[in-house]
């Protein structure tokens, strides 16, 4: 089992930024890829950027060149670093994470990871 907790979102005016973490515990944390998802209420779960133990990143084209997602594995930690914050932003943020081949890309569909946070909300104002 790995349980993952997210933190550091909040709100932030348009154009600003925020830096979203997920902590993981109970395995191998250099092991798994790490996905980034977002959602609004009534909406389906969107991928948002992963990146995979090889530290090879992808990102949904929405977030090309103001996200960046990364990780640290001694603190067992990934990140994703969001600049220039849009209204449409706005959602509840999940890191997911699935185990993996080295060298191998990381998903980007949500039912193909095992582990999920609880989530964290992100609110851009206008």
């Amino acid at each position: 089992q790995v349980q993952l907790i997210e933190s550091g979102g909040g709100l932030v005016q348009a154009g600003g930024s925020l830096r979203v973490s997920c902590a993981a515990s109970g395995r191998t944390f250099s092991d798994y890829h790490m996905g980034w998802f977002r959602q609004i209420p009534g909406k389906e779960r969107e991928f948002v950027a992963a990146i995979s133990r090889s530290a090879y990143t992808a990102y949904t084209d929405s977030v090309k060149g103001r996200f960046t997602v990364d990780r640290d594995n001694p603190k067992n930690t990934a990140y994703l670093q969001m600049n220039d914050l849009k209204p449409e932003d706005t959602a509840v943020y999940y890191c997911a994470a699935v185990s993996g081949v080295a060298g191998a890309r990381p998903p980007r569909i949500g039912s193909q990871y095992d582990y999920w946070g609880q989530g964290t909300q992100v609110t851009v104002s206008s």
